[in-house]
């Protein structure tokens, strides 16, 4: 199972078509890095004066785009209705924000699908997981936890990939940033995009050859 676009055989569709394919795959890539620089252009331009709730949409559209430029491994577990499952665990600091802004958006051929759980022991049922400023005292126990599943964490703490998170977004100077772990994505066979290694502050694990 792949959230982006898997290669599709060219030898049966001939060199035009398979040229188109790569044609198109390339504006699409291109595409998606013009939004995720948007993004980030607009939150640049957050001020201290703005609300809390316009940071979680901010922070809300940048998971989406995650979701976007992240593979699972084919057998991870879905869904019944193959749906990518959004996760937080606890109180939603999101306050409606992940409803509002990239529920039922497609990622490949599946649909966003939200869960809010109240207990951990679901976690394993998402494909990504958000855990907030309320679960930062619990974070190492969770990620432990979760045993290596190929699943998502996304955080927002300091010292959350010490911990074992993949993702950690970063206030700075009232901007939203983000950084990686990639040892850790890659334990639970998760495979983070090159264009959004190049747009992370700082990747943990970055092999000079990458």
């Amino acid at each position: 199972m792949h959230t982006t676009s898997s290669g599709l055989a060219g030898g049966a569709l001939g060199a035009a078509p398979a040229g188109r394919l790569s044609s198109w795959r390339a504006i699409r890539c291109m595409a998606l890095l013009a939004v995720f620089l948007l993004l980030l252009a607009r939150s640049g331009q957050r001020t201290s004066a703005q609300t809390t709730s316009e940071e979680y949409r901010v922070k809300a559209a940048f998971i989406f785009h995650f979701a976007q430029l992240v593979d699972w491994p084919p057998e991870t577990p879905t869904g019944t209705d193959n749906s990518l499952v959004l996760c937080t665990l606890g109180e939603d600091p999101f306050q409606g924000a992940l409803e509002g802004t990239i529920a039922g958006k497609a990622v490949g051929n599946r649909v966003i699908r939200i869960r809010h759980l109240g207990q951990p022991q679901d976690m394993q049922a998402c494909q990504i997981l958000f855990l907030g400023k309320a679960q930062s005292k619990h974070i190492p126990l969770l990620v432990t936890d979760l045993h290596n599943a190929p699943v998502l964490t996304v955080g927002e703490t300091a010292g959350f990939l010490d911990a074992g998170g993949m993702i950690d977004f970063l206030l700075e100077e009232n901007k939203v940033r983000f950084e990686i772990n990639l040892e850790a994505a890659e334990s639970a066979r998760l495979k983070i995009g090159s264009r959004l290694l190049i747009l992370a502050e700082h990747v943990v694990g970055e092999s000079h050859g990458k």
